[in-house]
């Protein structure tokens, strides 16, 4: 089978780099297709890949504020030719999903979520990102035709996953599709079940709905140790906003990862996610975690056995649950045990069975 694997864009190293590298190491020889491509942001990551890129990548400012082009998009990504290909995997959360195939083609979208900020609030991903007054203005426009545009491109898949439950009730809401869920994949050797140790921990990227700000509220108050591992454009208003018992990390190499995450006394979740990868890595490392009561770690988090949950996104309700963690006993093992579910050898063989399954009843639906 000839096989193509189709990204948003790779400037970034986070889950869903993590879903496109699996997918890169079940097809070795399948091409990346992506809008634009950073190399010195992967890190190395797809280093040894063919990539081709859309006509944004020869644009000014494109590599590192790709963001400013939204009205670009559906044509950059629509211009690519899957004509040669019996298998494109596309692997979206927002263009994407939006490329044109032929009949005789299968279309197989691994959906991270429906594109939030043409269904969520736009104006909140303009503040998000912190683009320049003049782009804010034109954002509320550009995103009439972005939603036509994503609502119309949502039904070019043939067969659509979900990363999570919480994600399939999004695409059954805004797309009005049947998915199927295949949980992103943890590389669970990678880490091990720690016994803690004084402080708190966060990692992921400095962004407004990851929620940092209510995490470095509650412990000003509290004057607990938290560590906080991730760069980001919210990097100098946090820092400002903390006291010297918050410790900003910025990004760590990948084999110190686990020792902070086995060292943490607890791990701290604050935001809304469609699949929260950190937060199971965590678990991955036999620790506990302080989450809010939402999205999709809801179906991963057993109360009082493998972390606690708090129902508002405000310090306050963070400053209770991390006391409440103190009157709790937690097994690391069991912690671990619960996360192995996820582990990386489980998502691709899923995915493989998946693709083959479905090659399978698209052919004998073309005969």
């Amino acid at each position: 089978m000839r096989i193509a694997l189709v990204h948003d864009y790779l400037v970034q190293n986070g889950g869903a780099e993590k879903v496109l590298e699996c997918f890169a190491e079940l097809f070795p020889q399948a091409p990346i297709y992506t809008i634009v491509y950073n190399k010195r942001f992967m890190h190395g990551r797809f280093a040894d890949r063919k990539i081709r890129t859309s006509f944004i990548q020869k644009m000014p400012f494109a590599k590192s504020y790709h963001r400013i082009f939204p009205e670009l998009m559906p044509m950059a990504i629509e211009q690519f030719d899957f004509s040669n290909y019996d298998i494109v995997l596309s692997d979206s959360s927002s263009y994407a999903k939006g490329i044109i195939t032929g009949p005789e083609t299968l279309h197989i979208c691994y959906m991270h979520t429906p594109m939030r900020y043409a269904w969520d609030d736009c104006q909140k991903y303009t503040n998000d990102f912190y683009f320049p007054n003049f782009i804010k203005k034109l954002v509320p426009f550009a995103m009439n035709y972005i939603r036509i545009w994503d609502r119309i491109s949502a039904d070019r898949p043939d067969r659509l996953i979900a990363n999570s439950n919480f994600v399939a009730k999004r695409i059954r809401k805004y797309y009005k599709r049947d998915s199927a869920v295949i949980h992103p994949p943890v590389n669970v050797d990678r880490f091990y079940a720690g016994k803690g140790g004084d402080y708190y921990l966060m990692v992921g990227r400095l962004l407004a709905y990851k929620r940092h700000d209510i995490a470095i509220r509650a412990f000003n108050k509290l004057g607990r140790k938290l560590k906080i591992i991730g760069r980001g454009p919210e990097l100098k208003r946090l820092k400002r906003m903390a006291r010297p018992n918050i410790e900003f990390l910025d990004r760590v190499a990948d084999s110190e990862l686990p020792e902070y995450y086995a060292g943490c006394k607890a791990f701290i979740f604050p935001q809304e996610e469609d699949f929260g990868i950190v937060a199971i890595e965590a678990m991955a490392s036999g620790r506990p975690v302080v989450a809010f009561r939402g999205g999709d770690i809801m179906e991963h988090v057993e109360e009082g056995k493998t972390g606690i949950f708090f129902d508002r996104q405000d310090a306050q309700d963070i400053i209770e649950a991390v006391k409440r963690l103190d009157d709790f006993s937690f097994d690391p093992d069991h912690i671990r045990a619960q996360a192995e579910k996820f582990d990386k050898s489980l998502f691709k063989a899923k995915i493989k069975e998946y693709i083959e399954n479905s090659y399978t009843e698209f052919k004998i639906s073309k005969s």
